[in-house]
C-alpha cells in the first residue's frame, strides 16, 4: 500500500507543476507474479457488455496466460480445444497519470492473427464512453502485416477510424527487444521507436472532439487474436506465441 500511495502522490505533484522525482511509475516485473498493487487482470471475452472486446476478437483473456519471471512480463497466446486464450492487464484506478513520457521495452511475437498492443485509455471511460474518453495507441502490431508498427490517436472527431495515425516500417522490428515511447504534453503527443521520432499529433484546434487528452489516462498491455484489425485469418500452426515486456516507465521530461 505504501508504494501505491507514493505513485498517486507523485502524479498529484507532477500535475501541479512542482518539482519531484522524475519517475511517476516504474515497473521491472521483478518477482514471480503480477504486482496487483499496480495491475488489474481483465478476463473473459468482454461479454455481455463488450463481446469480442468491441473488435470481434476471438480470444478469451485468462490469468494463466499472463506470467512474470526473470524480470519479464510474458503474455502468451494459446489455442486449446478450438479456443484461443491470451492475456490483458491494465493500471486502471491504480496508476493513472496526466502528461509525461511512457516508455516500454518489448519483444514482439510473429504470426498471422496476432495483435499485441501497448496503449492507454482516459480514466473517465466508464462515464465518458469510447471514443469520447480518448485512446493513445503507443504500439500496435498485426501479424498479417510484418514489419509494420501502428501509432494512433482515437478521438470523438475520428471515432472508430484511424484518422490520426502513422504506420512505420522497420524490417528488423520482430528481432529482439525494441523501445516504444510516447511523450505527452498539454500541446502535443509524440511517438518514438528506439528513440526515433515517428509521429507527432497536435491539432491546431483543441476541443473535446479533437483533444480528449487533458485528463489522466491508464496503461493497457495485451495481445488480441483475430478481430477487425488483427484478422480475420488466424494461422493456428503458430501457437503458443509470446509477447514479452521488459519494463514500463512513466516519467516527466
Amino acid at each position: 500500500m505504501k508504494k501505491l500511495c507514493y505513485i498517486v502522490f507523485s502524479i498529484s505533484i507532477f500535475a501541479s507543476g512542482q518539482e519531484t522525482n522524475p519517475f511517476i511509475f516504474e515497473e521491472h516485473f521483478n518477482g514471480t507474479q503480477l504486482n496487483e498493487s499496480y495491475w488489474n487482470y481483465e478476463l473473459g471475452d468482454g461479454c455481455p457488455k463488450l463481446c469480442g472486446w468491441g473488435n470481434n476478437e476471438r480470444q478469451l483473456y485468462t490469468k494463466e496466460n499472463v506470467t512474470v519471471n526473470n524480470g519479464f512480463l510474458t503474455i502468451t497466446a494459446t489455442k486449446n480445444d478450438a479456443k484461443y486464450q491470451s492475456g490483458r492487464i491494465t493500471t486502471k484506478r491504480k496508476v493513472e497519470f496526466q502528461y509525461g513520457t511512457i516508455e516500454v521495452r518489448a519483444k514482439l511475437p510473429i504470426g498471422k492473427g496476432l495483435w499485441p498492443a501497448i496503449w492507454m485509455l482516459g480514466n473517465d471511460i466508464d462515464t465518458n464512453t469510447w471514443p469520447a474518453c480518448g485512446e493513445i495507441d503507443i504500439m500496435e502490431y498485426v501479424g498479417k502485416k510484418p514489419h509494420e508498427i501502428h501509432t494512433t490517436l482515437h478521438t470523438p472527431d475520428s471515432f472508430g477510424n484511424s484518422k490520426n495515425t502513422k504506420i512505420t516500417t522497420n524490417k528488423d522490428i520482430e528481432q529482439g527487444f525494441h523501445n516504444y515511447k510516447t511523450s505527452w504534453s498539454k500541446d502535443s503527443i509524440s511517438f518514438y521507436i528506439d528513440d526515433q521520432l515517428v509521429y507527432t499529433f497536435s491539432p491546431e484546434i483543441k476541443n473535446e472532439r479533437t483533444w480528449p487528452f487533458n485528463k489522466p489516462f491508464y496503461i493497457i498491455l495485451n495481445m488480441a487474436i483475430g478481430g477487425n484489425f488483427g484478422g480475420p485469418e488466424v494461422d493456428d500452426s503458430i501457437f503458443p506465441k509470446e509477447f514479452i515486456i521488459d519494463y514500463v516507465k512513466v516519467y516527466k521530461e
